[in-house]
């Protein structure tokens, strides 16, 4: 059987390409905007074709050139949903979410993956997560979300991720999200090893690092040098017995006493996302790039895992299963969405299942405004009424803001 093809977008230093591999899948194209990350691309994979720039710009790609890919993937940027962040969603420059989804109408791929961060799956975004769910469905795809933890999937850190897979009907009723695996590897155990590879007697710090870590965070360009993180990320690691105040050159020396705190390097960060020594990925680039390289990758082992699942549904492997009813994120933004004339609370009420109060339903509307234009005023008898408008995120439009903050900050951006 001939390997699928993947089209991957904001692919980063590989995570997931590397783990889509493992799954099967070969890749026709990868585009990414930092070019070191690129350069890393193509140093451990020469014979991808990998393109370096905006991937909303024709000039870098022409997504028409790529129909019919079997998937279309990608691990979009997380400042517009991180909790960290202020959570701009549609508003947010770097929010290309809602563009990936609408180049499943150009490409038409078998399926689409995208992940992101938790913060994504929080009740402030379910309005945009409906409308995700029913654009995808206006376009021929049966779509879910799943919140997934990288420590389920062999990898020895928290980082949970927030993953969208859709795929046309015919497959969709073959697809399954991979289930846990039952032991939950530690930090200790992982880089044992990579600890004593200059003689230090790492057996004390094994001990103190007998658990899962917390989740590593790559940055962003404009903050800083590379550690491990906010402060509440660095307390975990030193009850660890970790110093996370920066990143190491090389492991501890053997004169180094047995209750010495080392840093990570690059490599054990590294280990810690799920690269191991049989995949032999080389980062490009100084010390702090290939630690942010490392920091923002999807872990190879969770992409795998959801890749193998994928490949089998698009093969149709199995028995199918029994088609599962539509999840709702969001009944008030349906309840707008298909109406003809603005609506009052009790008419929203009506019109949906959930038993919502008129206050919960005004800050389900309150979230909504945040990324939707949503007119507002009254009916005959006084009362507040809401009529859904514009979507504000972007999807291609020659003159959104966003064009004008990437020329502007391209360097920063990441």
């Amino acid at each position: 059987m001939s390997r699928l093809r993947v089209v991957e977008i904001c692919a980063g230093a590989g995570g997931q390409a590397l783990g889509l591999e493992q799954a099967g899948f070969e890749h026709w194209l990868a585009v990414e905007l930092d070019p070191t990350a690129a350069d890393t691309l193509r140093f451990n994979r020469p014979e991808w074709d990998v393109r370096t720039g905006d991937v909303a710009d024709e000039a870098v790609w022409d997504p028409k050139e790529f129909h019919g890919a079997d998937l279309l993937a990608g691990g979009v940027p997380c400042p517009p949903f991180s909790i960290a962040g202020k959570q701009l969603g549609a508003n947010d420059e770097r929010d290309l979410f809602a563009w990936a989804v609408e180049l499943c109408g150009v490409i038409q791929p078998r399926a689409l993956m995208l992940e992101n961060v938790r913060g994504l799956s929080a009740p402030r975004f379910s309005a945009y997560r409906q409308h995700v769910l029913d654009r995808l469905q206006e376009l021929g795809y049966v779509a879910d979300w799943r919140l997934l933890q990288a420590s389920d999937f062999g990898v020895a850190q928290l980082r949970p991720r927030f993953v969208l897979v859709a795929l046309r009907e015919e497959y969709a009723q073959y697809f399954s999200w991979p289930e846990a695996a039952p032991n939950q590897p530690t930090v200790g155990e992982v880089l044992r090893d990579l600890m004593e590879a200059n003689g230090w007697d790492a057996d004390e710090w094994v001990r103190t690092a007998n658990k899962v870590g917390p989740t590593i965070v790559g940055g962003s360009k404009k903050h800083g040098g590379a550690d491990l993180g906010p402060t509440r990320a660095k307390r975990a690691w030193a009850e660890m017995g970790v110093d996370g105040m920066g990143v190491a050159n090389e492991a501890p020396s053997a004169e180094m006493p047995s209750a010495f705190k080392p840093k990570l390097t690059v490599e054990m960060v590294a280990r810690l996302q799920g690269w191991d020594d049989e995949t032999r990925w080389t980062f490009t680039g100084k010390k702090t790039s290939r630690y942010r390289q490392v920091g923002n990758a999807f872990p190879p082992p969770v992409a795998r895992a959801i890749g193998v699942q994928i490949a089998a549904a698009l093969n149709q492997d199995g028995e199918p299963r029994l088609k599962a009813e539509s999840v709702t994120h969001d009944e008030v933004y349906r309840a707008l969405r298909t109406a003809d004339q603005p609506l009052t609370i009790t008419e929203i009420q009506e019109r949906i299942e959930d038993a919502l109060t008129a206050d919960e339903i005004k800050i389900r509307v309150k979230h909504l405004k945040r990324d939707f234009d949503v007119q507002e005023g009254e009916n005959a008898d006084g009362e507040p009424t809401y009529k859904l408008g514009t979507f504000r995120a972007f999807v291609g439009q020659d003159e959104h803001i966003r064009h004008e903050y990437l020329a502007q900050r391209r360097s920063k951006v990441s």
